[in-house]
């Protein structure tokens, strides 16, 4: 069976040295993370050869949270079109095995558009991802109008990914813990933090009318859905047309309509029930969060999915394939 992960990660050295330390607020320094630098910025060789033994046919890549969203006006622009262009470079030769979702400037959003639009056009990058709120600012700000009236031009998704908490967030919520000093990394990020904080953003974009305004936008958030689904009921109530909000369709159909989910990090079968039972099968695709998670772990949670077999083709491959137009 054909299977393509779209939640998959890079990092190279040269790019992120040009990170301001600062700017990172301590993510990146545990024992953990260094142990993962070779691994980010492998390519065609470990993470291939790891595709190859799980039966891997394509993965979407994606740059990790060390990206230009944390740099300036200035600065960004220049940063992203060097990234995309080594991406590209790096990739050559092996399209049929890699493709990648474009690394923008969000703090230049017109900037960002653009780069969004030569990404897509001169690389056939599958569309782009945006890493958290940019400058403590969410995607609801009439700023970042024109990423989502490019990506509608284009018909490419965004795919929304947790980003770095903002310091006065991280110091009330995840700092002045007793036993540890600085932001608690875990619980601001991968360990629960992440995860609301991308929930709170896309009900942001429905509540504000984002999703109504831009029809044909697709957006892909990971790690199963980032809570949604288990507060769908409640939520579906909480923002009804006309209840306050700006939206003209309830959460259900828009998100029925204009986003879909990927299982990235997430290898239990009741998470992935909820999730079928709210967004429903043609809104799921398959993800690892490579190299954050084994290849081994991931092939191991989609052979044991039971259901048909048309079933998971489309979570395999099927819904992806789709969406991104991937060739077969």
């Amino acid at each position: 069976m054909r299977i393509v992960t779209l939640e998959e990660h890079i990092s190279f050295p040269e790019m992120a040295a040009q990170i301001p330390k600062d700017a990172l607020g301590g993510f990146g320094q545990s024992e953990r993370m260094q142990q993962l630098i070779p691994k980010l910025a492998d390519i065609t060789g470990e993470r291939l050869q790891s595709m190859d033994a799980n039966g891997i046919m394509m993965q979407v890549l994606s740059v990790d949270s060390s990206g230009a969203n944390l740099l300036s006006q200035k600065e960004g622009p220049a940063f992203a079109r060097q990234y995309n262009d080594l991406i590209a470079q790096q990739i050559a030769g092996f399209e049929h095995r890699f493709t990648a979702f474009a690394h923008l400037p969000m703090t230049a959003p017109m900037a960002a558009a653009d780069e969004l639009e030569r990404a897509v056009t001169e690389y056939r990058f599958r569309g782009a991802m945006i890493r958290g709120v940019t400058q403590d600012k969410f995607l609801d700000q009439p700023e970042f109008a024109p990423i989502f009236e490019r990506a509608e031009k284009l018909d490419v998704p965004i795919y929304l990914h947790p980003g770095l908490p903002p310091k006065g967030i991280a110091d009330i919520y995840y700092g002045g813990l007793p036993t540890h000093s600085g932001m608690a990394e875990a619980l601001a990020c991968y360990g629960w933090g992440w995860h609301s904080e991308t929930a709170l953003h896309v009900l942001r974009l429905l509540y504000s009318g984002i999703f109504d305004k831009y029809p044909k936008l697709k957006l892909i958030i990971g790690h199963m859905g980032e809570m949604l689904p288990m507060m769908m009921a409640r939520s579906e109530r909480a923002f009804k047309p006309g209840n306050g909000g700006a939206n003209q369709r309830t959460l259900t159909d828009t998100f029925h309509q204009q986003v879909h989910i990927t299982t990235s990090g997430f290898f239990t079968q009741p998470p992935l029930k909820i999730a079928l039972d709210t967004f429903g099968i043609d809104n799921i695709m398959f993800s690892i969060d490579y190299p954050f998670s084994t290849n081994e772990m991931g092939i191991e949670f989609l052979s044991a999915i039971e259901l048909p077999d048309e079933q998971v083709t489309k979570i395999a491959h099927g819904n992806a394939d789709k969406l991104l137009k991937l060739k077969i």
